[in-house]
C-alpha cells in the first residue's frame, strides 16, 4: 500500500500527536507516582518519557524537511535531513540513559537509604500502565514508520520501546524494594541506562551508515548484477557500487558492451539498464550507467 502526499502528511501528523500527547500524560503520571511513592526508578522512567516528547518533535521535523523537493541548494533532495534527525534522536536517547545511570550510581555510592520506604502501590500501577501504553505506541509507530519507510519515526518507535523496557526495570526495582532491598531501586536505574544505551547505539549506527554513503551490501548488489546482465547487449560488469542515501539507494555501474556497435546503440543499452533497475528496485532513486567497450571484436 502506498500513500498519496496528503495521506502521508495526515499519518505524520497523527503519529506525532499520539507520541507527544501520550508521552506528556505518561510523564506526568510517572513523576507523580515516583515522587509520592519515593521511587527513584519511577522518576527516572518519567524523565525518559519526557525525553520522548522531544524525540517525536525532532522526528516530525526531520520527516517534514526530508519530504521537500530538490532545489538549487540541495539538487539531490533533502532525504538526509531525516538521517540527521535520527542521529539527534539517538544522541538524546544516549544522554537520557547516561543521566539515569549516573543518578542510580550516585545514590548507591552515597549509601543513604533512609526514608526510602515506598508507598509501592502507586509506582507499581504507574509502571504497569507505562509498559502497556508504551508497547502499544511502539507497535503503532513502527507500523506506520515501515509504511512511510521513515528512519526518523522508526527511531521514535524505538524510543517508545525503550521506555517500555525501562518501565519493566522500574517495576522490578520497585518490587525488590518492597521485599526489603531498597538498593535495587537504584540498581534498576542502572539497568535501565544500559538498555537505553544499547538502543541508542543501534539508532546512531544506522544513521551514520546512511549519512556516510555506506554500501547496501553484497546481497542487493548480486540482485542488481543479475538484473543488469539480463539486459540485451550487456556483456559484463566492470564496476558496480551502491550507497545508502537516507532511505533511498544510489547505484553507479560500469557495463561492458561490444566495441562494434554505434554510440547510439551503446547509449540505448545504458538506458535500458537504467530503466530496468529503477523498475525492479523500488528504493533505487538514482542510477548512473557508464559503458566500456569490450576488449574483443
Amino acid at each position: 500500500m502506498s500513500y498519496t502526499k496528503d495521506e502521508m502528511q495526515a499519518v505524520i501528523y497523527k503519529m506525532s500527536a499520539v507520541g507527544i500527547i501520550g508521552n506528556v500524560l505518561l510523564a506526568a503520571l510517572k513523576f507523580y507516582a515516583g515522587i509520592v511513592g519515593k521511587s527513584s526508578a519511577m522518576v527516572s522512567d518519567a524523565v525518559h518519557s519526557l525525553s520522548d516528547v522531544l524525540a517525536t518533535v525532532i522526528a516530525f521535523a526531520g520527516v517534514k524537511i526530508s519530504s521537500k523537493i530538490a532545489d538549487e541548494n540541495h539538487p539531490y533532495g533533502h532525504e538526509k535531513f531525516e538521517c540527521l534527525a535520527s542521529l539527534v534522536l539517538g544522541g538524546i536517547l544516549a544522554a537520557t540513559g547516561v543521566g539515569i545511570g549516573l543518578a542510580g550510581i550516585k545514590k548507591i555510592l552515597a549509601g543513604d537509604y533512609e526514608n526510602t520506604e515506598m508507598q509501592a502501590v502507586l509506582p507499581l500501577a504507574a509502571a504497569v500502565i507505562s509498559i502497556a501504553s508504551k508497547e502499544a505506541m511502539y507497535h503503532y509507530t513502527k507500523y506506520y514508520a515501515k509504511k512511510l519507510d521513515s528512519a526518523a519515526f522508526m527511531a521514535d518507535a524505538w524510543h517508545h520501546r525503550s521506555d517500555a523496557i525501562s518501565s519493566v526495570g522500574a517495576f522490578a526495582g520497585i518490587g525488590a524494594s518492597m521485599l526489603g532491598y531498597p538498593i535495587m531501586d537504584s540498581v534498576a536505574s542502572i539497568l535501565i541506562c544500559l538498555m537505553i544505551l544499547k538502543v541508542a547505539f543501534d539508532i546512531i549506527k544506522d544513521s551514520v551508515d546512511k549519512l556516510t554513503d555506506s554500501s547496501c551490501g553484497s546481497d542487493l548488489e548480486e540482485e542488481l548484477a543479475g538484473c543488469i546482465m539480463a539486459v540485451d547487449g550487456v556483456l559484463g560488469i566492470d564496476v558496480l557500487q551502491t550507497r545508502m542515501f537516507s532511505n533511498v539507494i544510489y547505484v553507479d555501474v560500469e557495463i561492458v558492451a561490444s566495441r562494434e556497435i554505434s554510440f547510439l546503440e551503446s547509449h540505448e543499452i545504458a538506458e535500458h539498464v537504467h530503466d530496468k533497475i529503477e523498475q525492479e528496485f523500488e528504493k533505487v532513486k538514482h542510477v548512473m550507467v557508464h559503458v566500456n567497450p569490450s576488449d574483443f571484436k
